[in-house]
Order: C-alpha cells, then sequence, then structure tokens
C-alpha cells in the first residue's frame, strides 16, 4: 500500500509542476525578455550617448579620425636560416 501512496503522490505532483508551469511559463518569460530588452537599451544608450559627445565637440569643417589605418606592409624580417639536410646511406 505504501508503494501505492508514493507513486500516486508522484504522479500527482509531476501533474501539478506540469500544471503549474503552464500558467507561470508565459509571465516568467515576459520578465526575462523585458530584462533584457533594458539591458540592452541602456548599452546601446550608453553607446549613442558617447557618439554624440563626440559629435557635440567637434566644430564645423574639422576632420576627426577615429582609427589609424593598419600597416600593410610586407616583414622584412628573416623568417630563419636555410638549411641543406643531405640524405645519410
Amino acid at each position: 500500500m505504501g508503494l501505492l501512496k508514493t507513486i500516486f503522490f508522484l504522479v500527482l505532483s509531476y501533474y501539478a509542476f506540469k500544471f503549474l508551469a503552464r500558467l507561470f511559463a508565459p509571465f516568467l518569460m515576459r520578465k526575462a525578455a523585458e530584462t533584457i530588452k533594458k539591458k540592452a537599451a541602456q548599452q546601446y544608450g550608453g553607446q549613442q550617448r558617447e557618439q554624440q559627445q563626440k559629435k557635440s565637440s567637434v566644430k564645423e569643417g574639422e576632420t576627426i579620425i577615429d582609427k589609424k589605418p593598419g600597416s600593410q606592409q610586407e616583414s622584412k624580417k628573416s623568417v630563419g636560416e636555410y638549411v641543406d639536410f643531405e640524405e645519410i646511406d
């Protein structure tokens, strides 16, 4: 009889969890989406403010270069010394 009670409570708790998950899952997903949306807005807003501050400090007609172009010169370093090996019979 104890085994049947245990199985009954396990099945009952499984279906109760399943039912509650269906009730609360949309709410939890909506809450998580709002949190992610707020974080993304804060990050984007911070970048946008920085760009506006840079633009406001530039006078009209002034040219500003944010990055230096990378040098595309070939490397003149020698890779190493060439060694000619001979086969030994």
